[in-house]
């Protein structure tokens, strides 16, 4: 069998003219016959994806075999093996293609034994040199034998001098490829957050992208190691147990310091919450078992679109819950889902008309998203009637943007709100004084100046509604202690972002300067624990499993204490799982697809959740049912 035949016979074929393996120099070339492969066999990336989604080979979507191949690094040997054979490569051929892959991960020459140019490991004379001994026997044979003996040495000498400059030059050539491979592995592993993961990427020191664990618990910072130990091993354990879907959890997951970050690192607690309930549903008798990867936007969110079509490329996903916060990258991101097909749970999101109706721009219903948090406009409503004891004087304070630039929307619901809401708009007139501001323009700055406006003009203010974001409230209210006025008692009216606040702060403990902040929120951790509280068990397991041992990690009893993030990014995940196990359970026991937890999501009725914040349903709209309204008001009842 000729050479050429026989390439043909172990890579495809005879007659497609299929890349040799074998043939291959470096990564470039690798990938580069990759697509030559599957152009030469005619496989579109649809049939592609559609050969490699089955059980036990690692399915290929087109944008993974567009990144891949485009990515500076060789790829992965599963990839390379899934994709070759579903280009119809299998026995010799495969083995072809895995030395070929062998060689050029740890930059030796490919080149099979015997072919033309090779030569012996040990230095000995091979193939190589037969070759170069013909070619000078040929030389010698076109001068009609004329040339004399000593003719002939010299020129057998400039053969095998012509040989061992071959050899030095393909050892030089090997080198400079191993040290462009070296080079070009280090700088993707910079770029991709110290991983071998390209859904993984380094964007002005935030690492962004979806991360199923297994790429080290600290490729989200620090403070996320325990739960990304724990996810990486829970993970593991459930692929490697049999039947499983997968979830994805959208959220920001790093912080670029204070003056961007609306998060103040509560996103840590809401992980560890959103573990704690996979853990949960794994260790139940109920199938599938779910697998939980992480997506993370960036700390302003600019980066929804990386980590969106992350989770659209997850082999076997049902659902996404997070959902980040209430601003303008989190729609852009559940249109993306929704338009997709995909279910959205969404734990924090507060501002009214985020849900399935889409109202919160107008731009038509977002189908599939539901939340399980208290809407604005029933937070404002339970605080109007507490305020509902007139009259008073009111000032409108509030910011439309995010640190970033971005549209807020939760602040926006909230100013929304204090105008049209009757029991809080009937406070406001043409002269009641309202102050807009930009964090941009240093919010931290303006807060003494609007506090000294308030003790301006015949009647100082009584009632200041706060539509800003509790990032800034500590500075505002320390503000108000040092205002002109000081001793006349004045009372902030907020949305549940306040929750986050320390309620031990000094301004609000000053009998000098009588401050009192009211917002509407869940009941306080304590709340939700006592036995007055209809659910208090449902509360009390949660708290138990956040707190046990996960495969050797333990989540600090704090987070808990500080703030709603870890129970409703639980409640969020239980949600998802209830309709999951519910499609399961009337699939016939087959694995549920997207569509099949969408339905189950909206016929989750009142109380069939329980949920750590109280038992829970949805109703059409994606809203929440049996809402547990609390009031807190501070210093006093919390």
């Amino acid at each position: 069998m000729t050479q050429q035949a026989h390439s043909e016979a172990e890579s495809g074929n005879a007659g497609e003219q299929v890349p040799d393996p074998l043939r291959i120099a470096d990564q470039r070339e690798f990938r580069q016959a990759l697509k030559d492969l599957r152009e030469r066999k005619g496989i579109t990336l649809k049939q592609l994806e559609q050969e490699t989604d089955r059980q036990g080979s690692k399915r290929l979507t087109s944008p993974t075999v567009s990144t891949t191949l485009k990515a500076d690094d060789l790829p992965d040997w599963d990839f390379v093996a899934a994709y070759v054979a579903a280009c119809a490569v299998a026995g010799e051929g495969l083995k072809r293609w895995e030395r070929a892959w062998e060689a050029v991960r740890k930059g030796t020459a490919p080149v099979e034994p015997g072919v033309v140019g090779d030569t012996s490991p040990s230095g000995s004379p091979g193939e190589g040199d037969g070759v170069r001994w013909r070619q000078a026997g040929r030389w010698l044979r076109t001068r009609g034998g004329l040339v004399t003996c000593g003719a002939a040495m010299a020129a057998a000498s400039l053969v095998a001098a012509v040989g061992v400059w071959q050899v030095h030059t393909r050892h030089v050539h090997a080198r400079q490829v191993h040290d462009r491979q070296v080079r070009a592995h280090e700088e993707f592993v910079r770029t991709h957050c110290g991983t071998r993961n390209a859904d993984l990427v380094l964007r002005a020191g935030e690492c962004t992208g979806v991360s199923d664990g297994s790429d080290g618990p600290g490729v989200f910072g620090s403070g996320l190691e325990p739960v990304l130990a724990a996810l990486g091993a829970e993970n593991g354990n459930t692929v490697g147990n049999g039947r499983y879907v997968t979830i994805g959890f959208l959220a920001p997951l790093t912080s670029k310091g204070r003056e961007k970050d609306l998060t103040l690192d509560q996103f840590v607690g809401e992980i560890e919450g959103a573990y704690t309930a996979v853990e949960r549903a794994n260790e139940s008798d109920s199938r599938p078992k779910i697998r939980l990867v992480l997506a993370n936007m960036g700390s302003g969110e600019e980066r929804w679109k990386h980590a969106v079509d992350g989770l659209k490329a997850e082999k076997g996903l049902v659902a996404v819950v997070g959902m980040g916060l209430s601003q303008q990258q989190s729609v852009d991101a559940a249109r993306s889902l929704s338009k997709a097909g995909i279910p959205m749970v969404a734990d924090l999101i507060t501002a009214d008309g985020f849900d399935t109706t889409g109202a919160i721009d107008r731009l038509g219903p977002i189908n599939g998203l539901v939340r399980v948090t208290i809407p604005n406009k029933e937070q404002l409503t339970a605080l109007g009637k507490e305020l509902d004891t007139g009259p008073h004087t009111v000032a409108l304070i509030g910011s439309e943007v995010t640190p970033t630039g971005g549209s807020d929307l939760y602040t926006k619901s909230l100013d929304h709100g204090f105008r049209t809401i009757k029991s809080l708009s009937k406070y406001l007139d043409d002269d009641s004084p309202d102050f807009p501001f930009s964090p941009q323009g240093g919010a931290d700055a303006a807060m003494p100046s609007i506090s000294q406006n308030l003790c301006r003009g015949t009647e100082s203010v009584d009632v200041v509604y706060y539509a800003a974001r509790a990032k800034y409230l500590p500075t505002f209210l320390e503000a108000l202690r040092h205002r002109s006025c000081y001793k006349k008692p004045i009372t902030v009216v907020t949305g549940s972002d306040a929750a986050a606040l320390d309620p031990k702060m000094r301004a609000l403990h000053d009998p000098e300067a009588p401050i009192t902040l009211m917002y509407a929120s869940f009941p306080s951790p304590a709340g939700l624990a006592a036995t007055r509280h209809r659910d208090h068990g449902l509360y009390t397991a949660f708290v138990q499993a956040f707190t046990s041992d996960h495969h050797g990690r333990h989540f600090p009893a704090g987070h808990l204490a500080g703030s709603y993030w870890p129970v409703l990014a639980h409640d969020a995940v239980l949600t998802a799982t209830t309709a999951i196990h519910t499609a399961a359970a009337n699939t016939d026991g087959h694995t549920p697809n997207r569509y099949d937890v969408t339905n189950q999501l909206y016929a989750l009725g009142d109380e069939t959740v329980p949920a750590a914040t109280g038992r829970l349903g949805i109703d059409r709209d994606g809203d929440r049912t049996d809402l547990p309204v609390t009031l807190h008001i501070l210093p006093g009842t919390n």
